[in-house]
């Protein structure tokens, strides 16, 4: 691995520079031990730091770090890893991108100025919530579920509701809340519906905006509203425009990108894991 890396913030989910969410990507030539990634990733102290590296046979390896803990899954950092890639030609321009991940294959190419990963879906079940959990966001709740990765949805009465939360993160915490998403029917007419992340368990208070959770979104309003293309808007404080489309067991996740700082990293990792 050469004495310096590369390392490059987007923000993702957005065309304007300090909006959506942002997430460094760490381009690799090997895989460096899991421990260098997380602390690299703490130093950032981004939502998610993604760390990307050539694949043996074509497209890329994937990896996706909080400020403390590995990921299986996230899109906007996976959003920024290919509009990186793009950006600084590594890979075709004119290509899908194949990602391989712990959460199996996902891919990502450009769609009219906008780019459309492929996702899988992450459907929801009724759930009864933990005892306090509405307490805890200071809201009460409509509907409550969760899908298979243990992350609740849970739906409140209005978009208002939604943009006025202020969660009690250590009352979250006490409760062993990992995750929830929070979402509402959107009262805009660009839009679909709302919603705001959570995660304190994870090392992030409020995510800006969560590709992940529209994999539970997508579905859950694609029901109730009977249709397969929606709009999201993440409504927190930086927010962030989210398109879905229901593809049974896929989703299609869109969003928008741009670049905000290029950098070096300069403490290359001294242990490496083999490569794939």
């Amino acid at each position: 691995m050469p004495a310096s890396i590369r390392i490059i913030q987007v923000d993702a989910f957005t065309s304007e520079r300090f909006r959506g969410n942002p997430a460094a990507v760490c381009l690799l030539h090997d895989e460096p031990a899991a421990a260098w990634m997380q602390a690299v990733a703490a130093e950032m102290n981004l939502s998610e730091t993604a760390f990307v590296r050539p694949r043996e046979g074509g497209g890329f390896f994937i990896r996706w770090f909080t400020p403390t803990v590995e990921v299986p899954l996230c899109g906007h950092a996976t959003l920024s890893g290919a509009h990186v890639l793009w950006e600084e030609k590594l890979a075709p321009s004119d290509e899908p991108i194949a990602l391989h991940s712990r959460s199996g294959p996902l891919s990502a190419r450009r769609e009219s100025g906008w780019i459309c990963l492929d996702f899988p879906a992450l459907p929801v079940e009724p759930a009864a919530p933990p005892a306090g959990l509405s307490e805890a966001l200071g809201c009460p709740l409509i509907s409550a579920h969760q899908n298979q990765a243990d992350k609740y949805l849970l739906e409140v009465a209005s978009e208002q509701a939604v943009r006025e939360l202020r969660p009690d993160f250590g009352r979250l915490r006490e409760r062993g809340i990992e995750a929830c998403i929070v979402t509402a029917r959107s009262d805009e007419r660009s839009c679909d519906f709302v919603s705001r992340f959570f995660a304190p368990g994870m090392g992030i208070d409020e995510d800006p905006v969560t590709g992940a959770a529209h994999c539970s979104l997508g579905p859950f309003w694609s029901e109730r509203l009977r249709k397969d293309e929606l709009v999201g808007h993440q409504v927190s404080k930086r927010g962030g425009v989210v398109r879905v489309r229901v593809r049974g067991e896929r989703v299609d996740i869109l969003g928008q990108a741009v670049t905000v700082l290029r950098g070096e990293l300069l403490d290359a990792p001294a242990q490496r894991q083999p490569s794939n």
